[in-house]
């Protein structure tokens, strides 16, 4: 129905928003054949099994947010506006739903990295001192299968929580104007839904910022290809978060135009490093 006429909100700086986006989502699928077909298929390894599923679920994320943000609005006059906020409540639950199934797809990443598999050389004997007794606690296997599950599901049940709490808590205030939702029925802070900002500023970052830093520190514990590729991986995934984190913040200053190319960019340029890093013979 929406594309039977003119767009009614649609500027130029949305078509340029929306267009970087399509791209992110190309290479997001791009990126998810690659590690689950060259990488996955070949090692066979977890770790690139969860790689390749983390930009699947970015990729349907972000598709949900597209209509969210540039397709549902337009609906306005062909339906009732309280038809209007329902649909755009339902897709973005799905792509809060879609991007925290990713995240889990990161702790699995983190997983792997934290608690490699044991061999001989890692085994440390038992002796009096607490530090070696923390050492042997967490070479028990069964524990690091524990916390490797923990780390999974801890993002998923965050998933199934967007999905099922109330619209209140993530409703956009402009929808009081736009829609003519009752102030009375929104949950906000400093201008911006609760939900949202304990989701994007408190849970995200809790998240996920041990990620680039734990690349650091592999970094630093290797040389040569490993080194590199580890440095990169940090980077681009501190760069993913800076343009995930400033596409929120710049939507709440109304900084729209900065907004549209800032944030967008910032993920593509993440993305070609995240490839870069991870294109090496070395670590199939």
């Amino acid at each position: 129905m929406i594309l039977q006429g003119n767009f009614q909100f649609f500027d130029i700086w949305d078509s340029v928003e929306s267009s970087l986006y399509y791209v992110i989502i190309g290479y997001y699928v791009l990126i998810f054949f690659y590690f689950l077909l060259m990488r996955f298929r070949t090692s066979k390894k977890l770790y690139w099994l969860y790689f390749s599923l983390l930009f699947l679920c970015l990729a349907i994320g972000r598709v949900f947010f597209i209509i969210y943000y540039f397709y549902t609005p337009e609906l306005k006059g062909i339906i009732s506006d309280a038809e209007i906020v329902s649909q755009l409540m339902i897709y973005y639950r799905l792509a809060t739903f879609a991007t925290w199934l990713g995240i889990s797809c990161l702790m699995g990443v983190l997983g792997t990295l934290i608690f490699p598999p044991l061999t001989n050389s890692t085994e440390t004997r038992i002796g009096n001192n607490f530090a070696d007794k923390i050492k042997l606690f967490f070479q028990n296997k069964s524990v690091r299968n524990l916390l490797k599950f923990l780390l999974i599901i801890i993002p998923i049940l965050v998933a199934i929580l967007a999905l099922i709490l109330s619209d209140a808590l993530f409703m956009d205030p402009d929808f009081v104007d736009e829609y003519g939702v009752p102030q009375s029925s929104l949950i906000v802070i400093f201008g911006y839904p609760v939900g949202r900002a304990v989701l994007n500023f408190i849970l995200l970052p809790l998240f996920v910022a041990i990620i680039p830093f734990m690349f650091i520190y592999l970094a630093i514990k290797t040389f040569g290809v490993l080194r590199r590729s580890y440095a990169l991986n940090a980077i681009g995934f501190f760069l993913y978060f800076i343009g995930r984190i400033l596409q929120g913040l710049l939507d709440t200053m109304g900084a729209t135009n900065t907004r549209a190319i800032l944030p967008p960019l910032l993920i593509l340029l993440s993305l070609l490093l995240i490839v870069i890093a991870n294109n090496y013979e070395q670590l199939k």
